[in-house]
């Protein structure tokens, strides 16, 4: 055990995958710190949709820059540093963030809190395939998407919540950044009480001896068909996501007629409806193919997307469909995180999901402010077709992820080591 009382293997289970559920709510709320207040952020800094895009970009950036370090860290020597370190600077980035002067300090709270952002899959995934067994993994991997989504939500709620009770923006902010903080140390402190080392910890036979090469196992991992095209589709998927929930308020704003709060106030209950579905699709992951599941998300991405672009369907269905957006991406997160997994030597799971993270966060790095660019210059319904053609590419991705997991397996099997 790491120290204190020990638990029984299914409590232990339990309480990681609500601490580590919880870090995730916490690091999501980080990653929708802004646009929830765009309106506001505009004429405080003087600065243009595009430019707000670029901050949310900026975020995703470094997020990106520090995936491969971070998984390499907790696959060689501790999951824990690397939580510790996650919810420590996205905790200093938010309230960074609060206090902001101008556009660049904006900029630079972003830095900080793309640092902390960037620890939390490289982090969180491994402890839960730690401790968690392979049947019922994609039911931890569906509630760690519950609760990240539901992180998602929270900003779009809590914004206009603050303005209804006369604060403004900076509180809103400084409220998230002092919930993540105390979040930090009650989760750390029950890591540190709680839970073995085998979950904490990569396995002793890794930790020690030899110091891996971290440029051949990068090679290795840039090599292997099956997890290239699985980054492929987390980005893609990640481009998708980041235009639904960047602008959803803003399609609602400027193509349906909605006033600006309850444009965001639709867009918060949209995540969390999306968060019901990712714990429909844990269920689904556990009992079908992962890939049908993928196709059937995408699929109505696909159409939802395209439709709502039109503007020729009713405002009131527009809200219906709105509301559905965000449940056609949620629904497959898990059939992608066990596909992933899957794919993944226990050894290399750390740095498999960092590859994934890679993917996701490179769609946050360069969807917010592309699809910014794309409404200022040609409005919120090509931004829209745009995420319709991305669905549509991810379903043929899906295909071939499939015939690709249809080769001979590798020698070493994932289940087995």
């Amino acid at each position: 055990m790491s120290t204190g009382t020990a638990l029984s293997d299914n409590r232990e289970s339990a309480l990681v995958v609500s601490l580590i559920g919880g870090s995730h709510f916490v690091n999501h709320m980080y990653l929708m710190l802004l646009p929830p207040a765009f309106a506001l952020l505009g004429p405080a800094f003087s600065v243009s949709t595009t430019q707000l895009g670029l901050a949310v970009g900026v975020l995703g950036g470094v997020v990106t820059l520090f995936q491969l370090p971070f998984g390499y860290v907790s696959d060689t020597y501790s999951r824990t540093l690397v939580l510790g370190i996650s919810l420590g600077f996205g905790a200093v980035g938010a309230a960074l963030a609060a206090i902001a002067q101008s556009y660049e300090w904006l900029l630079v709270s972003q830095v900080v809190l793309g640092i902390g952002v960037a620890g939390h899959h490289p982090a969180h995934y491994p402890i839960l395939a730690a401790a968690t067994d392979e049947s019922r993994r994609g039911r931890a991997y569906s509630i760690h998407g519950f609760t990240g989504v539901l992180g998602l939500a929270a900003p779009f709620a809590l914004v206009p919540l603050v303005l209804s009770l006369g604060g403004g923006w900076r509180e809103a902010f400084l409220t998230i950044a002092a919930f993540g903080g105390l979040y930090a140390v009650v989760c750390l402190g029950a890591f540190w009480r709680y839970v073995s080392r085998d979950v904490t910890h990569p396995p002793k036979t890794q930790a020690t001896g030899s110091t891996p090469n971290f440029a051949n196992e990068l090679k290795t991992l840039l090599t292997t068909p099956l997890i290239l095209l699985l980054t492929v589709l987390w980005f893609v998927n990640s481009l998708a996501a980041w235009g639904i929930r960047t602008y959803s308020q803003t399609l609602l704003s400027a193509g349906y007629g909605f006033a600006s709060a309850d444009a965001s106030l639709a867009s918060s209950a949209m995540l969390a409806v999306g968060a019901g579905f990712i714990l429909l699709g844990g269920w689904l992951s556990d009992r079908a193919l992962a890939e049908y599941v993928l196709y059937a998300g995408y699929g109505a991405l696909t159409v939802l997307a395209a439709v709502l672009a039109s503007s020729m369907v009713p405002v009131l269905l527009a809200l219906g469909f709105v509301l559905l957006l965000e449940s056609t991406i949620d629904v497959s997160r898990p059939a992608r995180a066990k596909l992933t997994d899957r794919a993944s030597a226990r050894k290399d799971v750390g740095k498999n999901f960092a590859l994934m993270t890679i993917g996701i966060s490179a769609g946050g790095a360069i969807g917010p402010p592309v699809f910014g660019y794309v409404i200022d210059i040609a409005g919120v319904d090509v931004a829209f077709y745009l995420i319709a053609a991305l669905a549509a590419l991810a379903i043929g991705l899906t295909a071939a992820i499939r015939a690709a997991s249809s080769q001979p397996a590798p020698t070493t099997s994932p289940a087995t080591e």
